[in-house]
């Protein structure tokens, strides 16, 4: 059995973004974060290093390291386009290409384009550079390089898989040990496995307190704090998101919300047509839900909150 309990709505992003924080500080053990998207996720796991570098829960002396965000904004078929890549992108090749000189598993720098040619320049690890049309090239993604600082204690989160390190991708660890050529984490779970990677090397890598509804997808944890702008994007903001944050909890969860009359309608908004998810309004009675093999969520009115809030029973 979960429970979920709303705390009072909080309107501005900022604000409530800093009483997640708090909430978290309060009790980090066996907790995630769960945000819609990337940008709200950033700054909230910046609101939480500072909560914790303020109390002395993680290094006060931050390390700044370059790592790689995938860009979510190209889809498959614009990777066939010179026109959606940009300079200082990075190029992974899951399959490369013989004929240019490209390695499996290699990565590469964008140069330039030619959306006129569709012709993509990069520079490989190497120092060589290749130009090639990406309509002729399969088996890739794109990155852009991020700047983030560090610290010993912090939580991460690795965005890709790698086999040799003995990286698992979306992975919860915790750094040990810190420096320019070294990163030791521990890895989540009984064991307390270590690993050491190089981050010049290994740069798929981010901070792990709050996740995206998507990257959350395949994590269980004790305690689950929910973002949640009811007046977001209806792609985002939908009876899917409802239910992937809150199955991520075993026992509890909250949402946090600028609306909570209008979270209701707005988690209403059906992803597809196989989500199991109910929502009704905290003043409706509460009905009896058809059972179903995926949990349910039903929104309730939270015990006693000081304004008005949202609570949901799993």
């Amino acid at each position: 059995m979960t429970a979920l309990l709303g705390p009072p709505q909080v309107a501005k992003p900022q604000e409530r973004y800093a009483a997640i924080a708090r909430d978290y500080t309060a009790k980090p053990e066996n907790t995630i974060i769960v945000s819609p998207d990337n940008r709200s996720r950033q700054e909230i796991n910046q609101a939480v290093r500072t909560e914790l570098q303020t109390k002395g829960v993680i290094g006060s002396e931050n390390q700044t390291f370059q790592t790689l965000d995938h860009r979510s904004d190209i889809t498959g078929a614009d990777r066939a386009w010179a026109v959606r890549y940009q300079p200082g992108n990075v190029v992974q090749y899951t399959t490369g290409s013989k004929e240019l000189g490209i390695e499996r598993g290699s990565s590469a720098a964008v140069l330039s384009t030619n959306a006129r040619e569709n012709t993509v320049t990069v520079e490989k690890r190497d120092g060589q550079t290749v130009t090639y049309n990406p309509q002729r090239l399969r088996g890739v993604n794109v990155f852009e390089t991020a700047q983030r600082e560090f610290a010993t204690g912090d939580r991460l989160q690795f965005t890709a898989p790698d086999k040799v390190i003995g990286i698992v991708r979306r992975e919860l660890v915790t750094i040990t040990k810190l420096s320019r050529d070294q990163i030791t984490v521990k890895l989540d779970g009984k064991e307390g496995r270590t690993i050491a990677f190089d981050p010049k090397e290994f740069r798929s890598f981010d901070h792990g307190y709050a996740v995206t509804s998507h990257s959350a997808q395949g994590l269980t944890t004790g305690r689950v704090l929910v973002n949640i702008d009811a007046d977001g994007p209806r792609g985002l903001i939908n009876s899917r998101l409802a239910y992937v944050a809150v199955s991520r909890a075993a026992h509890e969860a909250q949402i946090y919300t600028n609306d909570a009359r209008g979270l209701a309608a707005a988690l209403s908004t059906e992803y597809s047509k196989t989500s199991a998810v109910e929502f009704r309004s905290p003043a409706q009675p509460k009905e009896q839900a058809p059972r179903s093999a995926t949990p349910e969520v039903a929104l309730k009115q939270a015990p006693t909150p000081p304004s008005q809030s949202l609570g949901l029973g799993l």
